[in-house]
């Protein structure tokens, strides 16, 4: 089966509710399944204190109206292995928000460490009373380390981000990892993570693009960025960002979550041929970012229709990188929500 097949076979097992395993085949499941539990006692037990809650005011002095938003998922969304909240990627994504978007951010964190797809529907219950304007999703590692189906991570990703599109949020998922990297995983887990991971990360992308949100590749973050230098940035159970690892992802995500926001500057409103950039069916663009980083896509029209004959019409875009943002603390005063526990939070001047 091709690259091609067995992503739109993932993808439809996830919408119909399937449990097959695409292309990796049921004995790799059981090796999956013996090799992880071996990695995982390598990478130890969670740490009990939680990771630095990101949640509160970004921007201090910036004009109204308030930007909003959730950050949902797992430990990598949640910041784990750091010590200060300002290294957490929620601190990292809300400063650079309100940086380069001039606007005053109220960044809510719901991450929980080892949450899985399974576990989202619970965080969008918690997020949904704050009226998000954006919602923010990184999970899957959890999924590929603890050997979960992944046409039922992808059924479960769908249903989430379909509750917070009919709710008017817009969504941006950060799609599976590239796990091949990670130290503690020996061969053959190592080849067979790999090739979990990428189908998972191209199962998610078409839910989620379908769902009408859109999705940016993390496969740089483990990738070649992170095999070239895992001392720097890889934390110390060697399967975690470290402080400069959440920075590298926080530099992956801004500019589609600005993009998402619609606060990027005019002149990159359109598709740039010289980039890379254009327009694809749906499970050719979700390969192509498998296997190119940074990779962000939406859906999008062509001569006024969402579908073609190859399915859903995408936006495929090279973001411009931002320069990058050094991470702020998040503000408390009388009159934040993070401070007086209320969940629908009103701009407060400061």
């Amino acid at each position: 089966m091709g690259k091609a097949a067995a992503a739109r076979k993932l993808a439809g097992a996830a919408a119909f509710g399937g449990g097959g395993l695409s292309a990796l085949g049921a004995a790799l499941y059981g090796v999956m399944r013996v090799e992880a539990k071996l990695a995982r006692k390598t990478i130890g037990a969670p740490r009990e204190a939680p990771p630095p809650d990101a949640t509160g005011w970004y921007g201090r002095g910036r004009p109204g109206p308030a930007v909003k938003i959730a950050l949902l998922g797992d430990s990598s969304a949640a910041g784990y292995g750091v010590e200060r909240v300002e290294e957490t990627p929620g601190a990292l994504l809300a400063s650079g928000v309100a940086e380069r978007a001039h606007r005053r951010v109220y960044l809510r964190s719901f991450a929980v460490v080892g949450a899985k797809s399974s576990d989202l529907d619970g965080q969008i219950s918690r997020a949904l009373p704050i009226e998000p304007d954006l919602a923010v999703i990184l999970v899957g590692a959890n999924d590929v380390t603890h050997t979960v189906l992944p046409s039922h991570s992808v059924r479960h990703l769908a249903e989430g981000v379909r509750r917070l599109r009919e709710a008017g949020i817009a969504v941006l998922v950060g799609t599976c990892p590239d796990l091949g990297t990670i130290k503690p995983i020996a061969p053959p887990l190592k080849q067979v993570a790999r090739a979990w991971s990428r189908r998972l990360a191209a199962g998610q992308t078409i839910a989620v693009v379908e769902e009408g949100g859109r999705t940016v590749s993390l496969a740089s973050i483990l990738g070649p960025e992170f095999a070239a230098a895992p001392a720097l940035l890889f934390g110390p159970d060697q399967f975690h960002p470290s402080a400069q690892g959440y920075r590298s992802l926080a530099s992956v995500l801004l500019p589609s979550t600005l993009a998402a926001l619609d606060l990027l500057a005019i002149d990159e409103a359109e598709v740039e041929a010289y980039r890379g950039e254009g327009v694809l069916p749906i499970t050719a663009a979700a390969l192509q970012a498998v296997n190119t980083p940074g990779t962000e896509l939406g859906g999008t029209e062509v001569a006024g229709n969402r579908r073609g004959v190859r399915g859903l019409w995408v936006e495929l875009r090279h973001r411009r990188r931002q320069p990058a943002t050094d991470g702020t603390a998040p503000e408390a005063s009388d009159g934040d929500a993070a401070a007086n526990g209320s969940d629908s939070p009103e701009p407060v001047d400061a």
